[in-house]
This record gives C-alpha cells, structure tokens and sequence, in this order.
C-alpha cells in the first residue's frame, strides 16, 4: 500500500462542508517548518486533488494549518476583534505508508480532528 494524506472540513455551526477555506501543508523536521503546498477546499469541504498523493508521500511530521478565520469572515459569521479561532494548526505524524485522513470539525467558537479513514 502507498501512502497519501486527505482532510474533510465540516462546518458544525451551519451543518455542512466548509467550502472555500485554505489549508497550508507544512513538513517539519526538527525546528525547521518547510511550506510544501497551499489548497482551497471545494464545495464538498474537501481538496480537489490529495494533499500529498502518493508520489510525494514520504513519513514523518507534518502540519496542516487552516485558516478559520478568513473562511468564518467570508461565511459572515459576525466578526470579532481579534477572532476567537483564526489559524488552526494541526501536527501530526505518518509513520507508514498508508492513508492519513486528517479531518477538521468547525465552529466559531471550537474545533475538533480525529485521524479519520
């Protein structure tokens, strides 16, 4: 089996994919923090393509940092100053190759991943 990486992004406070926000994907190794690619999800709450499809998937850490803030602005979720979830970074790691599902559970106020399937 090869390795990739997928989220799903949901938006509990509508009910519903989150369409429209960016994801940033970083590698970390030591304390360096390498920006790998930038993705917008569709209007099913995921990426068109794999994060990091199998060609590109290699072990170790890594984070995704999306960007709430901009998405909960652009829903016109009522703003606040500054606002209570912004960037939200999840890092993780993949020690073997296989499917990591990393998915995001939204809200304004609270979030929540889980390695998913």
């Amino acid at each position: 089996m090869t390795g990739y990486l997928t989220t799903h992004v949901l938006d509990l406070a509508k009910g519903g994919p989150a369409e429209g926000m960016k994801i940033e994907l970083f590698r970390i190794e030591g304390l360096n923090r390498s920006l790998l690619k930038t993705l917008v999800t569709n209007d099913d709450g995921r990426t068109d393509k794999q994060i990091l499809p199998s060609e590109e998937f290699q072990t170790g850490e890594y984070e995704l940092v999306f960007h709430a803030g901009a998405y909960l602005d652009a829903t016109g979720v009522p703003p606040e100053e500054p606002r209570f979830l912004d960037l939200i970074p999840l890092r993780f790691g993949m020690s073997s190759p296989t499917h990591y599902h990393v998915p995001l559970l939204l809200s304004p106020f609270g979030y929540s991943t889980y390695r998913g399937s």
